[in-house]
């Protein structure tokens, strides 16, 4: 740590110190080694205000088994405090933010002796709006509030939602339960629970009736004191977009430490994505018709509120009839195409004649966002009005409305944008363009058609939205690099030059596991050869005493085999589908703790986060080698760039992400220091392709058994 204070340095020795001791635990040579890297990543900061010169930013791969939490947090809360900074610790999966709530962050304030605060921050959605349920009960009728979003038109309140309602209200009154859907002690129907919730653009903010009560508001406001806050990759890629302080800090005065941190440019180009449901696009926009006729008695005593309704009815009218030819065009489009359920435009460059409609259609919906905008408005001058008092609590209503419709326009917006942009300009200077393609649902109308656009890489999102606004930012996860490399992160993160990137080995002896690669007569790139020699192999490599899990890249691999295997064993299998991952694993450790044993068929969800230590698992099999499946839009469109560069996608992308894959794959046996097992990967290629052998040695040292 020679670039951090003598004071930080101490603080950092004497809580780790402390922490070891309190909680009997041997330090590790890994943890310190990571320790020092976030600290000194840290020490770049800059202390008197906004983002580092060249960005502090650290990557860190740390091994199962290092202690990642204490190993990131120590450093960061005592170099955060000295910076006058706020700790922001963002994951991936709920599971790790109950983990880091629930009992890392507590043992860590109990036994380090560093005193800091700390609060979980969750979205609008995850919190009930006060105003919503009274709109509810007050109409005694629970399906009648108007769909604002794709497919909410199949999720309205069931018949049985009042009495879930007046239960949640008594509850909230007798201060039983603080408004979080996590804490509600009942189950709730996503419909049930969506109905009584609010976005940005329904939110009326301070400016809402009942803000003093505001579940939302009042968990905001707990963050304003915390020296580090607990959130999720998407609430902070959110907060982002919305120019940063939104919900968490600024950016400007905020350490980021993203945990899990290999799904960070992933989660960034979902969230960045645009999309349109022609389908329900059209029947929301038929609905407002409706919806505003419910409420024309109000609006006809509000002065400039009626022409500005009719114009919005209008709009939504001939943006209706737009949307009918860009159907109908996107119908063409696909009948022609290869595939007719999906067409992905080469170069990102949308036909002429579509790209046209696409044009007249971003125009309509920048308007009626105008419209609808200039709607709220009005409605939020008519809510302080004397004039309106005895109305209030319909205006209110009313604002909520108009404002969820005004973020649906918007984000609706965006995507015929994306469709009717110059596309000359997405490339300019070598940059990579957009995807845009076409996909049609299991429906043979007109509408049944899905537009997309989505960047297909994430590095220019981060730049601007992270890498040159935060303080710090800290990724973390066990596996950072693919093929021994950080390649693959630079190119998908865009990682700034000066990034600090580090592998921490894991303290667990790999020699206590055994990596097999079988012979066998197939390979695994012949499916039909290769599934059925695995219904001949499984039964002989697998234990059935043993708690063993089989991973799958093929659902249909994963079935084929299955009902090809002998009754007797399909009747210990615990397949993916069959029930619910949780239920799956409860039922696995279940028959293991009873002196059974059980095998779990899983995808690439059983491949990552899932931890059966011990007995659990001792043996993990991997069917074949997890290439990513070739139709992927993005990916594709990833590819065609490389390709145009003169560069080999399938050494660049898909064998490094396959390399990944089966380092998380192979990283389900080992999960404590003293547990043992093996690894069997049923593929040759991993022997006989050069590309194989790369991908074996990036592997954990375990004792190696190849035929």
């Amino acid at each position: 740590m020679s670039d951090v204070s003598d004071a930080c340095k101490a603080s950092i020795r004497e809580a780790y110190t402390a922490l070891m001791e309190a909680r009997k635990l041997v330090p590790r040579w890994g943890q310190r080694q990571m320790i020092a890297e976030v600290a000194n990543t840290l020490a770049r900061v800059n202390a008197v205000g906004g983002p580092a010169q060249p960005p502090a930013v650290g990557v860190i791969e740390a091994g199962t088994g290092t202690g990642k939490t204490i190993a990131y947090a120590i450093p960061a809360i005592v170099m955060a405090r000295a910076l006058n900074k706020r700790l922001i610790v963002a994951t991936a999966t709920v599971a790790l933010q109950e983990q880091l709530t629930g009992r890392d962050l507590p043992d860590l304030q109990a036994g380090s002796g560093l005193e800091f605060d700390y609060a979980l921050a969750k979205g609008r959605r995850r919190y009930l709006c006060l105003s919503q349920l009274d709109r509810l009960l007050a109409s005694d009728d629970a399906g009648t509030s108007l769909a604002l979003y794709p497919d909410e038109l199949a999720l309205q309140p069931g018949a049985t939602a009042l009495g879930v309602y007046r239960d949640m209200l008594d509850a909230l009154g007798r201060g039983d339960w603080d408004g979080d859907r996590d804490s509600w002690p009942g189950p709730v129907d996503d419909a049930d629970w969506l109905a009584v919730t609010a976005d940005q653009g329904q939110c009326t903010g301070r400016k809402c009736p009942n803000v003093r009560q505001c579940s939302f508001f009042r968990a905001r406001d707990r963050l304003q004191n915390a020296d580090l806050i607990v959130t999720n990759h998407d609430l902070v890629l959110a907060d982002l977009a919305l120019g940063g302080g939104a919900i968490l800090p600024e950016p400007e005065d905020s350490i980021y430490i993203f945990d899990e941190g290999h799904h960070l440019p992933d989660k960034a180009l979902g969230h960045f994505a645009t999309f349109c449901r022609l389908s329900s696009t059209r029947q929301w926009l038929r609905d407002l018709g409706r919806a505003f006729g419910r409420g024309a008695t109000l609006f006809g005593e509000l002065t400039g509120v009626q022409d500005t309704l009719e114009r919005v009815q209008e709009l939504a009218a001939d943006i209706d009839d737009a949307l009918q030819v860009a159907g109908d065009e996107g119908a063409q489009l696909l009948a022609a195409a290869a595939d007719a359920t999906r067409l992905r435009f080469e170069g990102g460059h949308v036909p002429e004649q579509l790209k046209a409609s696409a044009t007249t259609l971003a125009a309509l919906w920048a308007r009626l966002a105008g419209r609808l905008g200039t709607l709220e408005s009005a409605l939020a001058d008519a809510t302080e009005d004397d004039a309106h008092a005895e109305h209030r609590d319909e205006l209110d209503a009313w604002q909520m409305a108009v404002g969820g419709m005004l973020v649906r326009a918007e984000n609706t917006l965006a995507l015929w944008r994306d469709f009717a942009a110059d596309t000359s300009s997405d490339t300019a200077g070598g940059a990579p363009p957009q995807a845009r393609w076409l996909a049609r649902r299991e429906d043979a109308q007109s509408d049944a058609i899905d537009f997309h656009c989505s960047h297909i890489l994430a590095a220019d999102i981060l730049q601007e939205q992270l890498w040159s606004r935060a303080a710090a930012v800290i990724m973390t996860s066990a596996s950072m690099t693919a093929l021994g490399s950080f390649d693959r992160l630079r190119l998908r993160a865009g990682l700034p030059e000066a990034a600090r990137c580090a592998v921490v080995a894991s303290p667990f002896d790999y020699s206590r596991a055994e990596l097999r690669v079988p012979a066998m007569r197939s390979d695994g790139g012949d499916a039909q050869a290769h599934t059925a020699e695995l219904v001949e192999l499984l039964p002989r490599i697998l234990d059935e005493d043993e708690g063993s899990l089989v991973l799958f890249s093929s659902r249909r691999q994963m079935l084929d085999v299955r009902d090809g295997l002998p009754r007797t064993w399909r009747a210990r299998l615990l397949t993916q589908d069959d029930y619910g991952k949780q239920e799956i694993l409860r039922r696995h450790r279940e028959a293991i703790d009873s002196g059974q044993g059980s095998v779990i068929f899983g995808l690439a969800s059983f491949a990552e986060g899932v931890d059966l230590p011990g007995d659990y698992c001792r043996h993990v099999v991997i069917a074949k080698l997890p290439f990513s499946v070739p139709d992927d839009p993005v990916d594709a469109a990833l590819a065609e760039w490389l390709e145009a560069q003169g560069r080999n996608p399938f050494m660049e992308i898909s064998v490094p992400d396959a390399a990944l894959r089966l380092l998380q794959a192979s990283g389900r046996l080992l999960r404590t220091e003293s547990d043992s097992g093996r690894v069997s990967i049923l593929d040759r290629r991993l022997l006989t392709r050069r590309y194989g052998k790369a991908i074996l040695n990036s592997l954990p040292p375990f004792a190696r058994v190849l035929h």
